[in-house]
């Protein structure tokens, strides 16, 4: 996603009735709370006076054809729900054992995995990962001269390596081994992954580092990575909707959660990740409810299912001081509580959970679209009606409404870097899109000034020049620097 990415899908007329249907019903109390996270979604911003939004609606909104939710208090389950359709196509609902691609939420339980096998083989955390490859080696270079790539930093992405993601392959194309994903060699879409700093040093996400440690796995064990983290990582958690194996195997099939970019469906229903450590889990949000439940207990001493105390403990502590990523998850502070937390997004599917490291409450969002906004509101309002103190702290911004012909002369096109952002008047409002993307309304806060739900905490302003003609937009994000999208001269 570009950084400054600007926009959010139009709302269009799709329909949902199967809503909150072939799901489990709960007592009145627990109905009542589920209705209130129904209707209380939020984003960054909230318009003054203006009403909380209904999930129907944004999944409407954004084009969402299906969301899976499950909610945890006091360290369990107190509910889960599937709404809309797994696949369009058959009108598949979406159900509690749905599964969906985790995407990157799959570095949590691989570090999980990671963490158990160091128990298990007395492997050193801080320790050359070389030392203990024996398929594959990390090339040596200037950048690990005198500081090494460690199994620690691997999975707090601190090991200096390149190759931030992975693009998935169609079920029609040659799936690349391990070791041609690493060296970055046909018919792997990725580059190789090699050392771009010095590790340790600083953060820079690298799912690429994440595939070194499913190495490690496989060559200290000499078992597929999938039957490893089923038999020691899933089983033992009771996560018995989940597994990492790529492709999927065709008894599941009618479990899956179909793939979606916009409303179209991705080409054979779904991506496979070979790589299978940074991406490839398919799960439900109760699996991975069980995942927390079993992190939120090890950390307090009542159970050591995986991970004792101690390594939950590590696993939960950040490598570098000031920053947020720990081992497969990143950890922040809200309202004095702190989180642990990990998002995904594969082709066709937006992920994230969020769980207390010591209120007992969590929160897991999973889709089958490439519209990412909806999860964080979501996860607002299950925030607001389980009153998790000062989590969910909006922006609230009071709306103008600027004379039409002063709209009229910011319709057109404006180039920033590469993109092309345009804006069109209609309906007396003032819409945005950027490349191929939707258009979407712009809200002004003043004449001249405007915000979009897609961007939080930035300001966009329309500049004139001394003749009173639109030259550019200027944007700025928080306190960062402010950056131009010149206007396109028509004819030019």
């Amino acid at each position: 996603m570009p950084k400054y990415y600007l926009l959010l899908a139009l709302p269009i007329a799709l329909s949902y009735n199967c809503l909150a249907q072939t799901n489990p019903t709960y007592s009145k109390e627990i109905e009542q709370k589920i209705k209130q996270v129904e209707t209380h979604l939020a984003g960054w911003v909230q318009i003054q006076n203006s009403s909380l939004w209904h999930l129907q609606d944004r999944m409407a909104y954004y084009r969402v054809p299906g969301v899976s939710i499950a909610v945890i208090k006091d360290n369990k389950v107190e509910w889960a729900r599937g709404y809309g359709l797994a696949d369009s196509a058959d009108k598949r609902k979406v159900t509690t054992t749905t599964r969906f691609q985790a995407a990157s939420i799959s570095k949590s339980l691989n570090a999980m995995g990671v963490l158990r096998l160091a128990v298990d083989k007395n492997l050193d955390l801080n320790r050359d990962v070389n030392d203990y490859l024996t398929s594959w080696k990390l090339p040596a270079d200037s950048f690990t001269k005198d500081q090494k790539v460690t199994i620690a930093r691997l999975l707090s992405h601190t090991a200096g390596l390149s190759v931030h993601g992975f693009r998935g392959y169609n079920k029609s194309d040659s799936i690349p081994t391990d070791n041609e994903i690493l060296d970055g060699k046909r018919p792997s879409n990725s580059a190789a992954v090699r050392s771009i700093f010095v590790p340790g040093t600083k953060y820079q996400y690298s799912g690429g580092g994440t595939m070194i440690t499913k190495k490690l796995i496989t060559d200290n064990t000499g078992l597929p990575y999938d039957k490893y983290i089923d038999q020691f990582v899933l089983k033992p958690l009771g996560m018995a909707h989940s597994s990492f194996a790529q492709p999927p195997s065709d008894k599941i099939l009618p479990e899956l959660a179909s793939a979606y970019n916009m409303t179209a469906p991705v080409p054979g229903k779904f991506n496979i990740y070979p790589e299978q450590a940074p991406d490839g889990l398919w799960t439900t949000p109760e699996d991975i409810s069980r995942f927390i439940i079993e992190t939120q207990n090890a950390l307090a001493g009542r159970s050591n299912k995986v991970l004792s105390k101690e390594m939950t403990t590590t696993m939960l502590t950040p490598v570098l001081e000031k920053n947020s990523a720990a081992l497969g998850v990143f950890v922040e502070e809200r309202g004095g509580q702190k989180y642990f937390r990990h998002g995904g997004s594969n082709n066709g599917f937006k992920c994230e959970y969020v769980a207390g490291m010591q209120n007992g409450n969590g929160v897991v969002v999973m889709t089958n679209s490439d519209e990412y906004s909806i999860v964080p509101e979501i996860i607002n309002s299950v925030a607001t009606v389980y009153q998790w103190k000062d989590f969910y702290k909006p922006v609230v911004k009071k709306v103008v409404h600027p004379d039409t012909s002063k709209l009229k002369d910011y319709v057109g096109e404006y180039k920033l870097m590469n993109m092309i952002i345009r804006f069109k008047l209609e309906d007396g409002h003032l819409y945005i899109n950027q490349m191929n993307s939707p258009y979407s309304r712009v809200y002004f806060e003043s004449d001249d000034t405007f915000f979009i739900y897609m961007a939080p905490n930035s300001t966009v302003r329309f500049v004139r020049n001394e003749q009173g003609n639109i030259t550019h937009i200027s944007i700025k994000e928080g306190e960062g620097k402010e950056v131009k999208a010149e206007k396109k001269i028509t004819g030019s």
